[in-house]
């Protein structure tokens, strides 16, 4: 098999994300049209926007939800 088919997964910075989903929380947009113009899985901005909302929003549902910026710090 050749290896030049093989996509790779994008990687997209802490900024962006953050970005993109200041977008839904505090613009208003759907998270459709983010992730259109943003070219980007809906799938993906459904996560950021639920990781930038924080534990506060999702508590009951999994407390142990962090913020993107928490997620980032502990990947480092």
């Amino acid at each position: 098999m050749c290896n030049e088919n093989k996509q790779t997964k994008p990687k997209y910075t802490l900024e962006f994300k953050q970005d993109a989903a200041k977008l839904v929380i505090k613009n208003g947009y759907i998270q459709q049209q983010v992730a259109d113009h943003l070219g980007v899985w809906l799938s993906a901005i459904g996560r950021w926007v639920k990781a930038e909302k924080g534990p506060e929003d999702n508590a009951t549902k999994n407390p142990s939800t962090l913020k993107l910026g928490a997620h980032d710090e502990l990947l480092q």
